[in-house]
């Protein structure tokens, strides 16, 4: 219990420059409106947990971190020359200079002021989740992430289960360089979006050490139907789900009830876990008598969809949301949200005459009731 209390508890301040914006922060710090100094990602956790929603706690190294890391070591006029003149329809040319730049930026040091935070930082949320070189995740988070007409979710990498200083340093570089990306370059090129004004916060969040995890809409993602939310889960972390590398199994439960309505349990052949001499995150096979169990019990879905509709009343829209069951930690305790970000498909799609942005799902039932709809 003194683990669990110490992973929701509060952190220590973070270290910040002389002048100006902080290099390093922790996510508490954030607020939806930190967008230009940590990215769409780490100001969306930080929200929640303003919101009071368990997330994993952590810290990030903010965009006025990366553009220090960049001018510290001169990388900045670099990429720009590598970057000026090509094509952004030359796939070629493309991948040339994203690996180029890239291979550059992952070969840059960190200043030793810029170092010794980030170093400072991990060893602080070490103490707070009371175990040495605590396991995180280290997530990119890009100051475009998920806005209005553009979506950049997944053009950056995230790395799982990374423990220890040195291979911390090293992923946030990685996260860094993944910026230039040859997709994340051409998606920019094409929405018009200038390369300096695109930077790149990365996280760096205690690892939930999942025994399930998966995804959760509060809207039907086939179909726009606000009155449910859909759950999708497997064993392990939740990579099995996202990537798509898995059937997993699927719940619709009715947003104003909690009841489930339908559930699909699926064959689970493969799950992905911690090696526990490796200490990194494996595929391995699900053994066969649980290939089709239900990955998640009924009470489980229940606490889950209620907490997505506390996120959804709170951001005022249809969510996107990533979750974990986090099996170091007691039941009533262990369900973390890892992500959330408004649904940017059906949202927009959603005519004013049966829905507004901001209704709730009692609006929408009702109005759909009126218009002769079939909701549930």
């Amino acid at each position: 219990m003194a683990a669990a209390a110490a992973i929701i508890g509060n952190a220590p301040p973070a270290g910040e420059s002389q002048m100006g914006p902080p290099v390093v922060c922790w996510l508490e710090e954030c607020r939806k409106d930190s967008v230009p100094l940590v990215g769409g990602k780490c100001s969306s956790l930080g929200e929640l947990i303003g919101a009071g929603v368990r997330v994993p706690p952590g810290f990030a190294l903010t965009t006025e971190g990366y553009r220090r890391f960049l001018a510290d070591a001169g990388g900045a006029a670099e990429i720009q020359s590598l970057l000026r003149g090509v094509d952004a329809r030359d796939m070629g040319a493309l991948e040339t200079a994203s690996a180029s730049i890239r291979q550059a930026i992952e070969a840059l040091p960190f200043s030793m002021e810029l170092e010794d935070m980030i170093a400072e930082c991990y060893r602080k949320l070490s103490v707070r989740c009371c175990m040495p070189a605590v396991p995180v995740a280290v997530r990119s988070s890009a100051t475009a992430e998920d806005l209005p007409g553009a979506s950049f979710a997944g053009q950056q990498d995230t790395f799982l289960w990374i423990r220890g200083v040195d291979d911390v340093l090293d992923r946030v570089r990685r996260c860094i360089s993944s910026l230039f990306s040859a997709r994340a370059i051409a998606y920019r090129a094409n929405k018009g979006f200038d390369h300096d004004q695109v930077a790149i916060c990365v996280g760096v969040q205690k690892m939930a050490n999942s025994f399930t995890a998966g995804v959760m809409f509060t809207i039907h993602p086939a179909n726009g139907d606000r009155s449910v939310i859909v759950i999708d889960s497997n064993f392990g972390f939740g990579e099995s789900v996202v990537s798509g590398e898995v059937t997993p199994d699927h719940f619709v439960v009715n947003k104003i009830t909690l009841d489930i309505i339908d559930r699909t349990i699926s064959r689970k052949l493969v799950c992905y876990t911690v090696d526990p001499k490796t200490q990194k995150s494996q595929a391995v096979e699900v053994p066969f008598e649980r290939q089709e169990v239900q990955s998640l019990i009924d009470d489980e879905i229940t606490e889950l969809a209620w907490l997505g509709k506390q996120i959804e009343k709170h951001y005022g829209c249809p969510m996107d949301i990533e979750w974990a069951l986090d099996k170091d930690l007691p039941a009533g305790g262990n369900l973390f949200i890892l992500q959330a970000r408004p649904e940017t498909v059906w949202s927009r799609k959603i005519q004013p005459g049966s829905a507004h942005a901001g209704g709730s799902a009692m609006d929408y039932i009702l109005s759909s009731m009126l218009a002769g709809k079939k909701v549930g």
